[in-house]
């Protein structure tokens, strides 16, 4: 049988070979291998930690290495990369056994010949761990944040003339963190005192959202996937932050919705329930293969008011053009506000990203045009980033003079500012989210 470590090693190989979803790749792993819960979280831990920390680790490694990094073979770096991760980041490791299974490691997978290599490598990181130097926070910024952080230099020179220095530290370190899974409950089946009683009588810690009405946090480490309430259909997973969108766009009971950005459907399910289940939202996605978890998950959870269809939202329909009392538009954006997530989110080029802003204002500028007189338009994404969020509200309301800011007030001092609100991790233990709302005039 493989061991832990091999596992990750495969899977780590298998991210950074294909560029593989570190989270399906996990799941599918955890699913494929029976492992002890011991075993699924240390498996968890060593590849989401391995592929968040990896720009620290491969500074460590190439202040240690004889070899320049990049000449290292690709599969024996991964393998000093799970073993520095394990000295410097895993407490709970015994040095020789981080140091004894990355040689075995080697050994396993046709790299014998490697094995001095990591041994002496690792070997010297036991010695000289307390003693390596990182670059100077004052002389060379940027690089103090990427190497510390672990973060590419274009992301943390990007946010610190965003946000100043200080602010984007202490964004980077929040998002290094596990946050809490939120649950948001499903209010035509059950309410947030029952499930916090079903979840208390299963000895799983949790408490009611901070900000969200419907929304439940475990704030302790736990496999939802387990859970009756999840199973059921009495809650379902949904960060705060995407609950608080929905509930800025302000649906009524009978009201026509139009979701133009809906896949993988939370903020429609989240909609319908503020709706009561009583109207009509129509869930438009670009991906026609990705409806199927919107129309399963609203039969899961009751709903029956959610229709769905394959659209581009950089166009609209005619046939609904001026009909809906709300239209909602979660643009797709970098996700840089859920990097602590999803780690490899991260590692994204900066090229990659520099294209969005278009995109978003395309989609947006054609989602109004479903909205009707005195209706209610909504922008928001999962990034922080001022070229995606602010700038395409602002040249959204230069060019459509019919729509004007739209404030709001979600209470413990969470206020809008001529329409807009950015969510940071640091400050409101939530993800990094952008919010916006217009109203037609």
């Amino acid at each position: 049988m493989l061991t832990v470590r091999e596992i990750a090693f495969q899977s780590l190989l298998k991210c950074e070979k294909n560029h593989s979803y570190p989270n399906i790749e996990i799941d599918s792993m955890i699913e494929k291998h029976n492992f002890s819960s011991n075993d699924r979280a240390f498996y968890t831990v060593l590849v989401y930690g391995t592929i968040e920390k990896k720009i620290t680790l491969d500074y460590i490694i190439s202040q240690l290495s004889s070899r320049d990094i990049e000449k290292i073979d690709k599969e024996i770096l991964v393998i000093l990369r799970m073993g520095v991760y394990q000295i410097m980041f895993m407490g709970g490791v015994p040095d020789h056994a981080a140091c004894n299974e990355s040689v075995q490691l080697c050994a396993k997978n046709n790299k014998k010949s490697a094995s001095g290599f990591v041994n002496a490598l690792l070997r010297e990181l036991l010695r000289k761990k307390d003693v390596i130097k990182y670059p100077d926070k004052k002389k060379t910024p940027v690089k103090y944040l990427s190497v510390m952080y672990s973060y590419p230099e274009w992301l943390c020179e990007m946010w610190q003339n965003d946000y100043g220095f200080d602010k984007c530290e202490s964004v980077l370190s929040s998002l290094n963190n596990s946050p809490d899974m939120t649950l948001r409950v499903n209010t035509e089946k059950t309410s947030v005192a029952k499930v916090l009683e079903y979840l208390s009588e299963k000895e799983i810690k949790a408490e009611k959202g901070l900000y969200a009405k419907n929304a439940v946090r475990l704030t302790q480490s736990y496999p939802v996937s387990q859970l009756d309430v999840l199973k059921n259909g009495e809650v379902f997973v949904q960060d705060e932050a995407s609950q608080l969108c929905a509930e800025v766009l302000d649906a009524k009971c009978g009201q026509t919705v139009i979701d133009t950005c809906s896949c993988p459907g939370g903020k429609s399910f989240s909609v319908a329930l503020n709706m009561q289940n009583q109207g009509r939202v129509y869930s438009f996605d670009l991906h026609a293969n990705k409806l199927s978890l919107i129309e399963k998950g609203a039969k899961k959870l009751g709903i029956d008011i959610i229709k769905t269809k394959a659209h581009d939202g950089s166009s609209y329909l005619e046939e609904l053009k001026g009909c809906a009392d709300r239209v909602l538009v979660d643009a797709p954006c970098s996700g840089l506000g859920v990097i602590a997530k999803k780690p490899d989110l991260r590692y994204k080029e900066k090229s990659a990203i520099e294209r969005l802003p278009d995109i978003q204002y395309r989609i947006l500028n054609s989602s109004a045009e479903y909205v009707k007189s005195g209706g209610v338009l909504v922008y928001s994404t999962c990034t922080l980033n001022i070229r995606e969020n602010e700038n395409v509200v602002q040249r959204f309301l230069e060019e459509h003079k019919d729509f004007e800011p739209f404030d709001f007030d979600l209470g413990d001092k969470i206020k809008s500012q001529n329409g807009m609100l950015t969510l940071y991790p640091d400050v409101h233990s939530t993800d990094g989210f952008f919010i916006s709302r217009f109203i037609r005039k």
